[in-house]
């Protein structure tokens, strides 16, 4: 049967993977989640037990048959339904005859002689089935031969969108009843078979390899299969158009829209109960090689992660277009043993943000978390990476806890739109100023209550550094600069806006000493405050907010004894040392409380001595 994006000429690739990876075991179960015509669970089915899935129930029957074939013998019926199936005297002028021949309609899928049979055979396997003359493996099969049968004949240029205006030589040929095609006899295991979205299954299975190989491009399989859809489900449905299309839209892929891909390949990859993760992709696909890449690597180990790449020409016919520009992708990776040790990063560039130390700050946090309070929250790349029943995040910067609302309360796949339609409509590039200055306009120029916090999100991913700057009046003032939008960050703006919609946070913006009420002895606080050593342009002042002085250091070390005195957990990140200078306030106050300091030694980092100050026993911290 020809299908778009068949595996054949690849299979060798793949199983070259699995060897060199070492997962060839035979009690292990291979996921074909985008089953397809089953090519790839046929070709492994003699070594894994095979889960395969496919939302075209077209897909399913190939799958079940491919998969779990019947013995052939047909003992209840006591006949050969291929010599039945063969006679070309057994005909019924139906469904297919009276919509998709010129037999009773304008249309020419196939010749009338054809259209008659199929009519006929695909009626008599129904007749069977009902009276339990066949069973279930031989219902699928017999349904999956037509199929492939089918496909030899019909009047089409490979798929079923429509139909040929002139007719075929071959599709004028008297059909065959033939036997599904296999690529290997032998079966290891009874496979399990489903018809489902991919993204309602993927909570209820599991094993340990799970390959993808998911529609590419904006073409949607279930518009291009619509004819084999209606024969393989035998329902006569309502009819639209001149190439008598079936209404479709229950089987629209979101694998094939741009934005509703990434969103879902994102949750996919996070939701997956499978030890390695293989992806077939398209250098002609929607989502590129990087945001695949960044999606596997925050989810898998990233020393584990491969790319491979085949063009055409390496495994296409002579036939084929060969254009080194076209390249067929594998990757794969090992996913991390605890979903736990899965960072998210803010998709605000904060100054400050801790988006590189969060393992480090995990590891010395309390074991046992009930709520966490991220008093500082700043970009909110700390606390939202915490697994509490309850997080919540403040800072005095309201337009920031404004932009994480949005990231939360929005739909994802609208903000992903509206991003992509603005840069668009305004000509949005990085360094371009013009376009810039006009969105910065729009925004500025709104009254304040009514500014869109989806607008000043774009203006900080095109603005200088990314930096979230005001003026006294609120208006925002950062100039053009050299970022713009890109998918590393449409990565990291989807995985994080799904784990903070995921998560009960709880958002406000006060002063740290105004947060007692929220504060009781199941709640650990952290504290990431400016640091009077390493003043930033977030902290100096000068950008709508106030900044930090020594008065607030030690009105915050006056919260923190008391906070220490009520029995509270904290943490709290500075830096104790930089440039020959040295925090002496700070320091002081940790020997008078015998806190505990803890360093973070990463390169990138050396010029200041940055750490940690808990004050609790890192063992046995959950007591």
């Amino acid at each position: 049967m020809r299908y778009i994006g068949n595996k054949n000429k690849i299979l060798p690739y793949i199983e070259q993977l699995i060897i060199d990876k070492k997962i060839n075991c035979e009690n292990y179960t291979f996921c074909d989640a985008f089953s397809g015509t089953a090519t790839v669970g046929d070709y492994f089915k003699d070594r894994f037990k095979i889960i395969a899935n496919d939302n075209l129930y077209t897909s399913y029957v190939m799958s079940y048959a491919r998969l779990n074939t019947p013995n052939l013998k047909f003992e209840k019926l006591g006949k050969d339904p291929f010599e039945i199936f063969n006679d070309p005297n057994n005909k019924l002028y139906g469904f297919i005859y009276n919509n998709f021949s010129p037999g009773g309609s304008c249309r020419q899928y196939f010749s009338e002689e054809n259209a008659a049979r199929i009519d006929y055979i695909r009626s008599t396997i129904e007749k069977w089935f009902n009276e339990e003359k066949i069973n279930k493996s031989e219902y699928y099969y017999l349904i999956a031969c037509l199929i492939e049968s089918v496909s030899k004949v019909a009047n089409v240029a490979g798929v079923y969108g429509s139909y040929l205006k002139v007719w075929d030589p071959r599709s004028v040929k008297p059909m065959q009843f033939i036997k599904v095609e296999q690529l290997k006899e032998k079966t290891l295991f009874e496979n399990e078979i489903y018809n489902k979205n991919l993204e309602e299954l993927i909570n209820d299975i599991s094993g340990e390899i799970l390959y993808l190989d998911p529609p590419y491009t904006k073409n949607q399989y279930s518009v291009q299969y619509h004819l084999l859809e209606t024969i393989a489900l035998y329902d006569e449905p309502e009819l639209k158009g001149k190439t008598g299309a079936r209404d479709t839209s229950s089987k629209t892929s979101k694998f094939s829209k741009p934005g509703e891909v990434h969103i879902e390949f994102e949750r996919l990859i996070a939701k997956a109960n499978f030890r390695y993760i293989i992806l077939s992709y398209s250098s002609d696909g929607i989502m590129s090689k990087e945001y695949i890449e960044s999606v596997l690597k925050r989810y898998g180990k990233p020393e584990t992660f491969e790319f491979r790449k085949f063009t055409y020409k390496q495994y296409l016919n002579s036939k084929a277009e060969k254009d080194e520009k076209h390249c067929e992708y594998l990757f794969y990776i090992e996913k991390k043993d605890n979903m736990d040790d899965v960072n998210y990063s803010s998709p605000l560039n904060y100054i400050g943000g801790k988006a590189d130390m969060i393992t480090f700050l995990k590891e010395n946090a309390p074991m046992k978390i009930d709520r966490i309070i991220d008093i500082f929250g700043g970009g909110f790349n700390v606390g939202i990476n915490f697994n509490a029943n309850q997080i919540l995040y403040n800072d005095c910067n309201f337009k920031v806890k404004e932009l994480l609302e949005m990231f939360r309360n929005t739909d994802t796949l609208d903000l992903y739109k509206y991003i992509v339609s603005m840069i668009k409509k305004y000509g949005l590039e990085k360094g371009k100023k013009e376009p810039y200055l006009k969105i910065r306009e729009l925004y500025n120029t709104q009254p304040k209550d009514k500014r869109d916090p989806r607008l000043l999100y774009l203006l900080i991913l095109f603005g200088y550094q990314q930096q979230i700057r005001f003026n006294s009046s609120y208006d925002y003032n950062n100039p053009v600069g050299q970022a713009g939008f890109n998918d590393r960050i449409l990565e990291k703006l989807i995985s994080y806006c799904r784990n903070l919609k995921e998560k009960n946070v709880v958002f406000m913006s006060k002063d740290f000493d105004d947060m007692w009420e929220h504060i009781n002895k199941n709640t650990f606080i952290y504290l990431d405050p400016p640091y009077l050593l390493t003043l930033g342009s977030y902290n100096d002042g000068k950008r709508g907010f106030n900044g930090w002085t020594e008065k607030d250091e030690i009105k915050l070390i006056n919260f923190l004894t008391k906070v220490d005195k009520k029995g509270i957990k904290f943490m709290l990140s500075n830096v104790l040392e930089h440039k020959g200078k040295k925090n002496e306030l700070l320091i002081n106050w940790i020997k008078q409380n015998n806190f505990r300091v803890i360093e973070y030694n990463e390169k990138a980092r050396k010029s200041r001595k940055e750490v940690i100050i808990i004050n609790y026993s890192k063992e046995g911290s959950d007591d």
